[in-house]
């Protein structure tokens, strides 16, 4: 027997969670963040209605996560999902407000628009050959200059109880409606992915998309169906946005593309296709809007959220992009491939980015003085 041959017996207890750290990596940081908020802010971090804040948060991309989650996991990417989720809203407020549609049909609605919107992009990705970045980036600029058009600056609001109910609703004694409804579409995202199909078609894709062709598989349809389904999510997530401030505008929405992205990466998805996590994308929403959260109830600026939000993003794909090497750790197991010198760049260059983040969060801190009573 070769002397590199391992018993699986003897795998060490890092071999054996090595398969889990597209979750346990998220997890891990939501607990740092849990710890340094009791020490810092326990209080105001741990209110049940800061609690249920961080819920709403979270549920507002729940379903576009699932959605993208299929989307990046076939090589894709949809940055059209901001306006996709500001045109859906304002087209379902005009149905409601201008055209007396009664909610209940004109919501349906929104959500079939949004995948037909979904289904434009499809197209125009498989159909003319337009790369996916560019091709979503270019009709986010039609979508929102739609939507800038229809609205003509207005701000619509006041719409009935359904819409609102939709975005910030209370199961009585239980937990907000939103966040029934987001669990509800991650969890057939799960099934989906890891039971159908489509799911089983869709890693396929995405690790190797000419293979996949040559064993029958439709690769532009199923494509079209990942879009077509980002589509609805971004419209159903428009609803909700509408409901939770009983408002829309055109210029809703502008960074939801960043945050999903970033939420789908940080749970373990790989922006280069082939792996796939639909709890490791719910643990990646449900970091980020812990992270900003935390951010607002130390009174950090809005602007440094973006940077901590981009440090996450840097430090996860760089991870990611390690782990899924193929030649990554051989027969030598997890930790010999941690003290390889390729690993200790990563680990040390991790560690000044996270170092300067808190370097750039405590100046960001200083320099946030409360404005001077005026007289």
């Amino acid at each position: 027997m070769s002397a590199t041959t391992t018993n699986p017996e003897q795998k060490n207890i890092m071999d054996r969670l090595e398969p889990y750290l597209a979750f346990i990596g998220p997890m891990v940081m939501i607990l740092a963040i849990l710890i340094f908020m009791g020490i810092a802010e326990p209080a105001r971090y741990f209110r049940l209605t800061n609690l249920n804040l961080i819920l709403l948060d979270a549920a507002l991309y729940m379903p576009m996560a699932m959605a993208m989650t299929f989307v990046i996991t076939q090589r894709g990417i949809d940055l059209s999902i901001g306006s996709i989720a500001a045109l859906s809203a304002i087209l379902m407020a005009f149905l409601v407000k201008q055209y007396g549609f009664p909610a209940w049909v004109a919501v349906p609605l929104a959500i079939v628009l949004g995948a037909l919107m979904g289904l434009i992009n499809g197209l125009v990705i498989t159909r003319f050959k337009v790369p996916d970045l560019i091709g979503t980036l270019a009709m986010d600029l039609v979508y929102r200059g739609l939507a800038l058009v229809i609205a003509k600056g207005l701000v619509l609001a006041r719409f009935p109880d359904l819409i609102t109910e939709i975005g910030r609703g209370q199961i009585p004694g239980f937990i907000p409606v939103p966040v029934v409804l987001g669990l509800i579409t991650m969890a057939i995202g799960y099934v989906v992915l890891t039971r159908t199909y489509f799911g089983r078609y869709t890693i396929a894709i995405g690790s190797n998309p000419e293979a996949s062709e040559m064993t029958g598989v439709a690769v532009d349809r199923h494509k079209i169906y990942a879009y077509v389904l980002m589509g609805a999510a971004a419209a159903m997530a428009g609803v909700m946005l509408t409901g939770k401030l009983n408002a829309i505008q055109a210029t809703s929405a502008p960074y939801f593309n960043l945050h999903v992205i970033a939420a789908v990466v940080v749970g373990g998805t790989s922006l280069f296709g082939g792996r796939a996590s639909m709890i490791g994308s719910l643990a990646g929403v449900l970091l980020l809007s812990m992270m900003i959260n935390a951010l607002v109830t130390l009174r950090i600026e809005f602007f440094w959220q973006s940077v901590a939000s981009g440090v996450v993003i840097v430090s996860s794909v760089a991870l990611y992009t390690w782990m899924q090497k193929k030649d990554r750790d051989g027969a030598h197991g997890l930790m010999t491939a941690l003290r390889s010198k390729e690993a200790q760049k990563l680990i040390r260059f991790s560690a000044a980015l996270i170092g300067a983040l808190i370097l750039l969060l405590a100046l960001g801190a200083g320099l946030a003085t409360e404005p001077a009573p005026s007289g």
